[in-house]
């Protein structure tokens, strides 16, 4: 698709985009943990008309993911979650099915504690922390219970493409307060902290990747790197235009890994990235989807899993990208999520083979977490690419199999 759009507020540059789209979720099975017990029924206290549940991270003795209460009345509830010692613990969601509904991100021991509200219908969801064990817990909403979703196959899917434009725009503004803290930590110098930074801000942009890609500002041809915001923000060493140079987190990774030094120049690529996505987040605002959009960018996504993740090819220098990878791939699912309810009217059997191999390539992800490395997974080695890439790719490649397929059911739907 081809459409213009003008940048609003804090932005003032026009952009073209050439590309479409893709999403994101984690999809564990729930298990039941007890919860602490608050009245009669152990239900989370109703405070200010939010129901308030504190969720406690904790790494001694085993990293531990404890709400004080995993049942709460239907209505808003107010997640509260401090990381109190666990380095292996990095974020918390609440899912519904494959659709997060709330969630907190780079999750550092000694943070303050930091909350989102959802509003919740009766019935169960899954409160998911990565890097816990266990990892998945039931949490239960009584009262009234959900509708069932109504209207033809073309309103459900056309809703949910709505739904996930919101979805997308949070990504993007996540992604532009994880890049300001980028260039907060290299303006200060220490490497390590620059470095710790960079891992946390990469997953946003691999979420939402082919939603953004093809943008190019008013101005430069669309073969002009210098005005491509993909090839300023997400340049690799691989696709290097020699006539626009460095630029944007990779220039950023490149310094931090393989010079090991904060140069002035590095302090110029942050502020740039910083000044690339800030604009990026004023375009996203502008998207409108298509159900099709959504279905073939979540198949470009695990494209881009195949050609540039499990090759090794993406983070050259940090070896971090089984994190890109797992982003991506979280993408997809949240792009799927939305199309869900819609696909199930057209194609039931179809929709329950994405859900299963999505599962499959959850397990074969997981055999990589390494809680030391940066990101949680194990460094992507060319030695850790010899044992595992043909695992991972395999798993894919099943996913995207059934994923293609979806495009065409969903674009024709009555």
């Amino acid at each position: 698709m081809s459409r213009k759009f003008t940048t609003v507020a804090g932005a003032s540059t026009a952009l073209v985009l050439t590309a479409a789209l893709a999403a994101c979720a984690t999809t564990p099975v729930a298990s039941n943990s007890p919860a602490a017990s608050s009245g009669a029924d152990g239900s989370a206290p109703v405070t200010g008309g939010a129901a308030q549940v504190k969720v406690t991270l904790t790494g001694d003795g085993g990293d531990a993911c404890t709400a004080d209460h995993l049942t709460a009345p239907a209505g808003p509830v107010t997640f509260t979650v401090e990381n109190v010692s666990s380095t292996a613990i990095t974020e918390v969601e609440l899912q519904s099915e494959l659709k997060i509904l709330g969630e907190k991100e780079n999750l550092a021991p000694g943070l303050p504690a930091a909350s989102f509200t959802v509003t919740l219908d009766g019935g169960t969801y899954t409160l998911y922390c990565l890097g816990a064990e266990p990892e998945t817990q039931t949490f239960t909403v009584t009262g009234q219970a959900a509708a069932s979703p109504t209207g033809s196959t073309a309103t459900l899917l056309n809703e949910g493409a709505k739904e996930y434009q919101t979805w997308v725009v949070g990504q993007a503004e996540d992604m532009a307060t994880a890049v300001t803290n980028l260039k907060t930590a290299v303006d200060s110098g220490d490497v390590d902290e620059a470095k710790a930074a960079y891992v946390q801000a990469r997953p946003f942009y691999e979420k939402i990747e082919s939603d953004v890609e093809g943008f190019v500002m008013e101005g430069f041809k669309v073969d002009d790197n210098a005005g491509n915001l993909d090839y300023l923000i997400d340049m690799r060493a691989s696709n290097l235009d020699e006539k626009v140079g460095w630029s944007g987190f990779h220039a950023v990774e490149r310094d931090l890994w393989k010079n090991g030094e904060i140069t002035s120049d590095t302090k110029k690529y942050a502020a740039d990235l910083s000044t690339n996505v800030g604009t990026l987040v004023e375009v996203v605002k502008t998207l409108e989807f298509k159900p099709e959009d959504l279905a073939n960018g979540a198949a470009a996504l695990l494209e881009e899993v195949q050609s540039g993740k499990i090759t090794g090819e993406e983070e050259a220098y940090s070896h971090t990208d089984l994190n890109d990878f797992a982003a991506n791939v979280e993408g997809a699912r949240q792009a799927f999520a939305y199309l869900q309810p819609g696909l199930e009217k057209i194609d039931a059997d179809l929709m329950n083979q994405v859900v299963t191999e999505f599962g499959n390539v959850d397990a074969a992800l997981a055999e990589l977490r390494d809680k030391s490395a940066p990101g949680g997974y194990l460094p992507w080695t060319s030695a850790n690419r010899g044992k595992h890439s043909k695992t991972l790719s395999q798993a894919v490649l099943a996913l995207q199999q059934p994923m293609q397929k979806i495009a065409e059911k969903v674009a024709t739907a009555k």
